[in-house]
């Protein structure tokens, strides 16, 4: 599935209409469909709370905030790809700040080349993250196998009195013979002997 093909959602925190004419055409041209528009950085929050966004854009500064610790947050805590839009004379700034959490940050007067250019980078953070998110769930599930598999093995070891190789050696010939997953021997041997 390339790019393109995928339904991001996204978020724009902006407070000034003509910059969310402009940049809905932008999005709805580039495919995004799912876009939602808030005003200021604590309507922005709360609908986020509401709900994951793939991507917000954030029009600075806000009537109740800039918007840099909003975006911040949003990239140091999940797997959202922020953007920040700012005035041409507070970009050299707000870009250092921001950039070493993983926010982009493109100056006013925006172009249209540049503000699809950032899209697309977005996708890609947004991509490269999904792909962390995967790794790490995989991890999470090995390591639960693990705890599970090793839960049986004690189990074995104090009502059969077998010793921990012997323990792990039933479970591994149990798997094989049956062609199932060690885990799932793990779990037969929990519910029969807890």
């Amino acid at each position: 599935m390339s790019l393109e093909e995928r339904d991001y959602s996204v978020l724009v925190v902006s407070a000034a209409e003509k910059f969310n004419t402009v940049i809905s055409e932008l999005l709805q041209e580039s495919g995004y469909r799912q876009i939602k528009y808030e005003s200021s950085v604590s309507s922005a929050q709360r609908a986020f709370a509401e709900r994951f966004y793939d991507f917000v854009i954030i029009n600075a500064p806000l009537p109740d905030d800039m918007g840099t610790r909003f975006a911040i947050d949003l990239c140091t805590s999940g797997s959202t790809v922020a953007l920040i839009v700012v005035r041409a004379e507070n970009f050299e700034e707000i870009n250092e700040k921001v950039s070493r959490h993983g926010v982009f940050a493109i100056p006013k007067p925006m172009s249209r080349p540049v503000v699809e250019m950032a899209l697309k980078w977005m996708a890609s953070s947004r991509e490269r993250l999904r792909k962390t998110e995967k790794k790490t769930l995989s991890i999470e599930e090995k390591m639960e196998e693990i705890r599970i598999v090793n839960r049986a093995k004690w189990l074995l070891i104090n009502e059969l009195k077998m010793d921990e190789p012997g323990a792990h050696r039933y479970i591994e010939k149990q798997a094989m013979d049956r062609c199932v997953t060690r885990r799932e021997v793990a779990e037969e041997i929990i519910r029969t002997y807890s």
